[in-house]
């Protein structure tokens, strides 16, 4: 227990410090003594900047992150994967299909069109994934009705693309899918907390029951645990944790994945010790993203589903090498 407080303590100092940086990296450059003072009196451009734009995205990195990491790490331990992430399931395809409809139909000219689009995507798939994994426990059901939608609702994606009779709708729909933190705004963080709130406490609860899972399905059950009810459990509350992320910021891939198994060794194999550590986790992961693509490349406004994956998907492959390693 003082291991995994030591753990966290220290994830949410350097979620902290990467708050701080954050808010101070951009175009409009500050000390560490003049930025947090404009950001404490709000006076000046330097201060509506700090508020304004860089408070709000910072907040989203941290709540995105917290979101993909935390459903990540649930979604592993009630499928037994370490492979799994929220993406297997559907929610994020369905949420982009949303969004994706939602900008071609011109409702992206309403504030937060796209994102309550999404969430209505979101929210969908997920009822469709739960039809067609049909009542067992399981995650057999569920995984090959998460790959069904998720095929489904990519297709239906590219070919509303292929359809596109607007040039500048297939161009917001490419930009909006690749996954970014800018131009966001207080709206878009009171649109997602919400969903988001939910999600974690859903998944939250959900820890105790994933720890008598991972002895397997008919020890849990012996155990006390309503598989049914767990089931539900981690599909709607990462569900509604993932949908609201991809809502406000697009699609995002890998966090999910990458942090709960990097985080698995120091805090062990147990479940409910992971969600928070995985939380933590990935809103640290994407805010280091976040300021990544601002000082990489900040004049051609590096996407940032494009940096995650780039970290990502070297880290999957290992992940793979040592799956297959060890058999």
């Amino acid at each position: 227990m003082r291991r995994d407080a030591r753990l966290l303590g220290s994830l949410a100092a350097l979620v902290a410090a990467l708050a701080l940086a954050s808010l101070l990296t951009g175009p409009a450059d500050a000390g560490l003594r003049a930025g947090i003072e404009a950001l404490w009196t709000g006076e000046g451009p330097l201060g509506i900047v700090l508020r304004e734009i860089r408070a709000p995205r910072t907040v989203l990195a941290i709540m995105v992150g917290a979101s993909l990491g935390l459903s990540g790490a649930a979604l592993q331990g009630y499928l037994r994967n370490p492979l799994a992430e929220p993406g297997l399931i559907g929610i994020s395809a369905s949420a982009a299909l949303g969004a994706v409809v939602a900008i071609q139909a011109g409702v992206s000219a309403l504030a937060l069109g796209v994102p309550f689009a999404a969430l209505g995507g979101a929210l969908g798939g997920v009822a469709l994934i739960l039809g067609l994994a049909g009542r067992r426990a399981g995650g057999l059901g569920l995984i090959l009705g998460g790959i069904a939608v998720s095929a489904l609702a990519g297709a239906l994606t590219a070919l509303v693309l292929n359809l596109s009779p607007n040039p500048f709708a297939a161009y917001d729909i490419m930009f909006w899918t690749m996954g970014s933190l800018a131009d966001r705004s207080w709206g878009h963080v009171l649109t997602a907390a919400p969903l988001m709130l939910a999600g974690w406490v859903a998944l939250a609860r959900a820890g105790r029951d994933l720890d008598a899972l991972s002895l397997g399905e008919e020890a849990a059950a012996s155990m006390g645990v309503n598989l049914a009810r767990l089931r539900l459990l981690v599909v709607l509350g990462a569900a509604a944790a993932v949908g609201a992320a991809t809502a406000v910021a697009g699609a995002i891939g890998f966090v999910g994945l990458v942090v709960p198994h990097l985080l698995r060794g120091a805090v062990g194999a147990m479940p409910s010790r992971l969600l928070p550590a995985a939380a933590l986790g990935g809103a640290a992961l994407v805010l280091a993203a976040d300021v990544a693509v601002r000082l990489i490349l900040p004049e051609r406004d590096l996407k940032l589903g494009v940096m995650m994956a780039l970290v990502g998907a070297p880290v999957f492959l290992h992940l793979i090498w040592r799956t297959q390693a060890g058999r």
